[in-house]
C-alpha cells in the first residue's frame, strides 16, 4: 500500500507515527510518503530552519522532544544564552545546541548548490525517519501574516497601519495575539512542488490530511501551484482527520488562522473548507472526533463521508486506531503493491 500524506508539524508528526505504527502491524511492506509544508521556513542567525520538516524527521527518528513536540530530546541552549548576552536578535526563536547542528548541515548543503529536497533527502538518511519525507517546493514559498503594526503607527485619519510579518514571529514570538487580517505566501507565483510531489499524489492508494493546521500548513501546501489540482484528480480516496475538537483545536492556534480568513471554528466548517471532491473540492472522507458526533449529518449534506471516532491522538496506540479508521472510511485499498 501506497500513502502520501499532506503534513504539518507537531499533529501531522504525531499522526505519522500511528499510521506507521498501524501499516507495521497490518499492511508490511506498505510506503508512506510525506509532503511537508515549507511555508513555515525562515532564516536565523544565518541559518535555514525547516521547522516542518524537522519535526517530522526528529517525531519519526526517535529524536523529538516530548515534551515541547519539537526540537531535540535532552536538547541545551548555551549558544542562544550567548547569542542572547550579545543582544543578537532575534531573541525569541531559540535554537537548540544539537539542533542547531541539523541546520548547519542543511545550509551548508544549499549553498553548495544541493536543493532542499536532496538535502531532505540527506538528513534523513541519518536520521532514519521510515517515509520519505518531500518538502512541497525547492523554491521559497514563505508564510507571512498581515497585521495591524506592532509599532501601533497609524496613518494620519488615525486608522492602524498594516504590515507583514513572517508566521514565525507572529506564532511564537506574539503567539498569535496579534489580530491577523490575513495571509500572504510570498514566492508563491513562481514556486514549484518539489521533484516527485505531484507523482506522489497521483499514485498513491490513499490520500491523508492529517490533524494539522488546514490554513498555514496543509492550506499552504495546496496552494504550490499543482498540488490542489493533484489532490482533486488523483485515483486515489482522499481522507481528513480534523484538527477540530469540540470547538477549538487540538493544539496550537488553529482558530486565530481560520477566523483570519472568515472560518468558524468547527469540524464541520473546516470540513467545508476543505469540500468534497465530487463538487469540485479535495476530500472525499472526513474524521471528527466523537464529541463533535452531531455534525456528522451536516458534514455528510455537504457529501464528503464522515465518521465520528476517538480523534485525540493520546498515545501511539490510539493514534493507530484513528489511522485505521481512515483507511476503513476510505474503502478498499490494496494490501501492498
Amino acid at each position: 500500500m501506497r500513502i502520501t500524506v499532506l503534513a504539518g508539524g507537531i499533529g501531522g508528526a504525531r499522526f505519522l507515527r500511528g499510521l506507521s505504527a498501524l501499516l507495521d502491524r497490518e499492511y508490511p511492506g506498505s510506503e508512506i510518503t510525506v509532503i511537508g509544508n515549507t511555508g513555515d521556513d525562515i532564516w536565523v542567525h544565518g541559518l535555514r530552519v525547516c521547522p516542518d520538516l524537522d519535526t517530522v524527521m526528529y517525531t519519526l527518528g526517535s529524536g523529538i522532544s516530548e515534551e515541547r513536540g519539537w526540537g531535540r530530546e535532552g536538547e541545551t541552549f548555551t549558544v542562544k544564552d550567548e547569542l542572547a548576552s550579545y543582544g543578537v536578535e532575534p531573541s525569541w526563536f531559540g535554537l537548540g545546541d544539537k539542533d542547531i547542528a541539523t541546520h548547519l548541515v542543511r545550509t551548508q548543503s544549499l549553498a553548495s548548490g544541493y536543493t532542499l529536497t536532496q538535502v531532505t533527502g540527506a538528513l534523513c538518511e541519518h536520521w532514519q525517519p521510515g517515509v520519505r519525507l518531500l518538502p512541497m517546493s525547492d523554491d521559497r514559498a514563505e508564510t507571512h501574516v498581515i497585521v495591524d503594526d506592532p509599532s501601533g503607527a497609524t496613518a494620519p485619519d488615525g486608522t492602524p497601519l498594516r504590515t507583514a510579518i513572517h508566521f514565525q514571529e507572529w506564532w511564537i514570538r506574539y503567539r498569535a495575539s496579534l489580530p491577523a487580517h490575513g495571509f500572504a505566501l510570498v514566492g508563491i507565483d513562481t514556486a514549484k512542488p518539489g521533484p516527485d510531489v505531484i507523482d506522489a499524489i497521483m499514485s498513491a492508494d490513499l490520500v491523508l490530511f492529517p490533524p494539522s493546521n488546514p490554513v498555514v500548513s496543509i492550506g499552504t501546501i495546496l496552494q504550490v501551484p499543482g498540488i490542489a489540482d493533484a489532490v482533486r484528480t488523483t485515483p486515489a480516496p482522499v481522507v481528513g482527520v480534523s484538527p477540530i475538537v469540540g470547538g477549538a483545536p487540538v493544539r496550537g492556534m488553529a482558530d486565530a488562522c481560520l477566523t483570519a480568513i472568515g472560518i468558524q471554528t468547527s469540524a464541520a466548517a473546516v470540513a467545508a473548507h476543505y469540500g468534497a471532491r465530487a463538487s469540485g473540492g479535495l476530500i472525499d472522507a472526513w474524521l471528527v472526533d466523537s464529541t463533535d458526533a452531531a455534525e456528522v449529518p451536516a458534514i455528510e449534506a455537504l457529501g464528503i463521508r464522515c465518521l465520528a471516532v476517538p480523534a485525540m491522538m493520546t498515545d501511539i496506540a490510539a493514534t493507530a486506531d484513528i489511522a485505521a479508521a481512515c483507511l476503513a472510511i476510505a474503502g478498499p485499498v490494496p494490501a501492498s503493491q
